[in-house]
């Protein structure tokens, strides 16, 4: 089998998809891929902003919401993936949900694995409205590397 040029690895700040971070740099590593770091995220409403600061007062619900979750998320993954020996590493957040995002940035960077963790896929949630790893197992037309993480 050729060695990977680029990976994808999807992470929402969860210890399972960092340490789905971790394999994927790993693999990486033994590649020398560029690891591209994703994540997709929602923004929090002005009415969860509210609410927040209603119950929590201004000063202390940004800890709550986040002022930048998404970018520490990112910070935290590409800090593993490096000490996981990763040296190419990039890092994409999109305000999205997971599925098209991850398949989307699959097809613009041309990659040829994806990553993501097991969370979900034997959840009842999982099975009723389905899951990230299934849904891109589905959907991507590269490899997909499904890290048990749970």
């Amino acid at each position: 089998m050729a060695a990977y040029r680029t990976i994808v690895v999807g992470t929402d700040g969860s210890d399972s998809s960092y340490r789905a971070v971790d394999k994927a740099a790993a693999v990486a590593a033994d590649s020398d891929a560029t690891l591209v770091i994703a994540c997709a995220y929602q923004p929090a409403s002005q009415r969860e902003v509210e609410h927040a600061q209603d119950e929590l007062g201004s000063d202390v619900a940004y800890q709550v919401v986040g002022s930048a979750p998404a970018e520490d998320t990112v910070r935290t993954a590409s800090e593993r993936a490096a000490r996981a020996g990763a040296t190419k590493i990039d890092t994409v957040i999109v305000v999205g949900d997971p599925v098209p995002t991850l398949t989307n940035l699959v097809g613009d960077r041309s990659a040829d694995l994806l990553v993501v963790g097991n969370r979900g896929l034997n959840t009842l949630a999982g099975r009723l409205l389905g899951s990230v790893p299934a849904e891109v197992a589905r959907k991507s037309g590269v490899d997909v590397l499904i890290v048990h993480t749970t």
